[in-house]
């Protein structure tokens, strides 16, 4: 056992002010992003947390990496037979979470998953490295294997058959597009008295508020 509680520190990198904010929650997440980015905050900044509802009603989180975001929502790729396919499948509601220690940073996002079109998923599989394509091949994401070696000699097989590693996209693997109802921006504050504001999506319109840290 092991006591954490000393472990402690005190956030005092930036600030979140209304009258500098900007009407569309995806302009503020291109600019935290960036600054992210800037700020030398090593490797995978796009990592992020997705949490789907399993269909026994549990929350399931793990780590994706976002590969892309525009006005319309958040871009992931992954197997759609995986935990989290069938999971979306089920129930789309999602929630993605940034976490951005280097800028004292969250964001936390609410919205509703969906496909993208084949032809976008194709795009991005082939800009894959040969590796990650075979990879996405040679795994059904999620579901039990004898053995290690079982998955090599599966990768193996698709080597012998693919040598250039141009193998098609699986039908079972491709994007999703996250389209957001609600986005809240933390920001780090001294005795944590966080900033915290949430923009949430009402008629086609965002509104926002403050929430009390």
């Amino acid at each position: 056992m092991k006591d954490l509680s000393h472990y402690r520190k005190s956030y005092e990198k930036s600030q979140l002010v209304e009258s500098s904010l900007p009407e569309n929650p995806m302009a503020l997440f291109d600019t935290w992003f960036h600054e992210t980015e800037s700020a030398g905050a090593g490797e995978e900044i796009n990592a992020v947390t997705v949490s789907t509802i399993d269909p026994d009603g549990f929350p399931k989180s793990r780590i994706v990496l976002l590969k892309m975001y525009t006005e319309e929502g958040f871009v992931f790729y992954t197997n759609y037979d995986s935990a989290k396919g069938r999971a979306i499948a089920a129930n789309p509601k999602v929630c993605m979470s940034f976490f951005w220690p280097w800028t004292e940073r969250q964001v936390i996002i609410r919205g509703h998953a969906e496909k993208v079109d084949e032809s976008v998923s194709d795009a991005y599989f082939h800009t894959r490295p040969a590796g990650s394509k075979l990879g996405a091949a040679a795994s059904n994401q999620s579901e039990e294997i004898p053995s290690r070696e079982f998955l090599e000699e599966k990768l193996r097989a698709l080597e012998e058959k693919f040598p250039d590693g141009n193998v098609p996209r699986p039908a079972s693997w491709g994007g999703y597009l996250v389209r957001p109802d609600q986005i809240e921006f933390w920001q780090g504050r001294e005795n944590r008295l966080h900033d915290r504001i949430r923009y949430t999506l009402k008629n086609s319109i965002w509104q926002r508020c403050r929430l009390s840290p």
